[in-house]
């Protein structure tokens, strides 16, 4: 089930995404998948700034459902499913003409770079993304029916 809550970014497949068997790379998903996040990025840092940017990737896993290809744009939708003291999960799904085609789970931290360590995710910041939160199944991949 998508939730309400879920953020849309259309994708026009490119040809370079492209690979020998005729389909989008399977690398590309997590590109696409990072691109679907720039509404979250923007909870944390409103301004997109690498200045006081205070997050770090620190897990993601992908399950692949079916092919992608490039004849016809692609929706990532993503949500925020879980928000934690220092930490947040993230759930993306890539889906082109109807069906799923990708399914995405990772993890943020927010981190204090200049003491090198997790940090509490500020209040502002926690308001912002739980505006983004469901209450989603936890991922195993088939979340998504």
């Amino acid at each position: 089930m998508i939730p309400d809550q879920a953020i849309r970014t259309e994708i026009v497949p490119r040809v370079s995404e492209t690979d020998g068997a005729g389909h989008i790379n399977n690398v590309t998903s997590a590109i696409w998948f990072e691109a679907g996040r720039r509404e979250i990025f923007r909870a944390i840092t409103p301004e997109l700034s690498f200045d006081r940017w205070a997050v770090a990737l620190i897990s993601m896993e992908i399950r692949y459902k079916r092919q992608i290809y490039l004849a016809s744009e692609v929706s990532v939708l993503t949500w925020i499913r879980a928000i934690g003291r220092t930490s947040f999960q993230v759930n993306e799904v890539i889906i082109q003409n109807g069906s799923v085609c990708s399914v995405g789970r990772c993890t943020y931290v927010h981190i204090d770079y200049a003491a090198d360590k997790p940090a509490p995710i500020p209040q502002d910041v926690r308001y912002r993304l739980e505006r983004l939160l469901a209450d989603t199944p936890d991922f195993d991949g088939e979340f998504i029916r």
